[in-house]
């Protein structure tokens, strides 16, 4: 197993290594191009365009280092893994971005004040319409090797080249419509391509932060992970399932699993046991299963169950019960079970446990409830 995932992680880190060198190549050629065309015609925005391509060969680099880095196995300092130094290069990508986007903002209201001639060249038509083309290709290149390798610094890179070529194209049009008009908007094209500039990189800020601090997981990645253990016969439910993401392709989850109370102990753990196998056998994913047994063959437990769940369910249908249980005594019986609720719930965690005791007590006052409601995000 260990050697599958060795090879599945090399070969998704030699996909982004060559596309991270492909990168490095065309922005070399484009802001090469771009600086020369746009220096010796004196257009702030061209230059502003090929400044913005020199960083993206920066950002290249930077994804070139991050793979290599995040790739490295596991050490005594890092159990887990490096793959999260991939969003660390990601912010990287996004403070040098920024920075380059502040500087051309300079740079436009410098020519703003002092504005020169407009001077027309298909040179310039040229070079602008090579680079939108270009930088289309790279970000539909970048997407689907982002897709295939579940890669977060290259999904920011799609985004910055798809920003570059509408910036590009805004550079190209604002050219032609002054070469036709005669007035000279160049300082103000630059800012707007700024503008484009520091969109990208606040648009990657926000990914590499939201990763950092503990992005929830896929909505589809949950389903396939509940649908995946319902399969097993003898799993009756699942809950409070959380996913933990130790980067792109390493991912840690665990879930409480609950089987029949009468089938044997030693049965129904080595049932949680292949759930486990299978998981670290066939997917990116190392689970841990906690195996919580509940009664099924109770009628009066099953009815009043049953009727709890109504009630949940009536005060908002995105609510679940799980883990209920009976203890019976001389006076009064116990109710024990957990609420889960999505986190935009309208109402508090009191609000909830009183209207739910205020109905659970209608059906019979013997009855004792002990409510623990919590957050259930990763489920809805």
């Amino acid at each position: 197993m260990q050697y599958v995932e060795n090879c599945k992680a090399k070969a998704a880190s030699l996909r982004g290594k060559i596309a991270s060198l492909i990168g490095i190549i065309a922005n070399v050629l484009l802001a090469t191009t771009k600086i020369v065309v746009g220096s010796l015609f004196g257009l702030i925005s061209v230059v502003a365009d090929g400044l913005n391509n020199l960083t993206d060969c920066g950002s290249s680099v930077v994804s070139l280092i991050s793979f290599k880095l995040s790739s490295k196995p596991p050490d005594k300092e890092h159990p887990f893994g490096h793959e999260r130094i991939e969003y660390i290069c990601s912010l990287s990508v996004a403070f040098l971005i920024l920075f380059v986007a502040v500087n051309t903002v300079r740079e436009s209201i410098e020519k703003i004040i002092n504005p020169t001639g407009v001077v027309f060249s298909y040179w310039i038509i040229a070079v602008l319409a090579a680079s939108i083309l270009v930088k289309f290709s790279l970000f539909l290149y970048y997407r689907i090797t982002a897709r295939k390798i579940n890669s977060t610094i290259l999904s920011a890179t799609a985004i910055d080249c798809l920003t570059d070529s509408i910036s590009t194209l805004v550079t190209l049009v604002c050219f032609i419509i002054s070469a036709a008009t005669g007035y000279n908007a160049d300082g103000y094209v630059g800012i707007i391509v700024a503008l484009f500039i520091a969109w990208s990189a606040i648009v990657i800020l926000r990914g590499a932060f939201s990763n950092l601090i503990g992005k929830a997981p896929d909505k589809q990645m949950i389903k396939d992970i509940r649908d995946r253990i319902l399969a097993y016969d003898g799993v009756l439910s699942v809950h409070d399932l959380c996913v933990y993401c130790y980067g792109a392709n390493k991912f840690f989850a665990s879930v409480h699993i609950e089987v029949a109370a009468s089938v044997d102990v030693l049965v129904s753990h080595e049932l949680i046991d292949e759930i486990e196998r299978d998981f670290a056998e066939n997917t990116s994913i190392v689970l841990t299963g906690h195996l919580d047994p509940v009664e099924v063959d109770n009628p009066e437990v099953n009815e009043l169950k049953c009727a709890v769940q109504k009630i949940v369910g009536d005060i908002d249908t995105r609510f679940s019960i799980h883990d209920f249980r009976v203890v019976r005594g001389e006076n009064h019986t116990n109710v024990l079970f957990d609420v889960a609720i999505p986190y935009e719930a309208d109402l508090s965690k009191e609000e909830i446990k009183e209207r739910i005791e205020a109905a659970v007590s209608a059906i019979d006052k013997k009855y004792r409830l002990i409510i623990t409601v919590e957050y259930d995000g990763f489920s809805h």
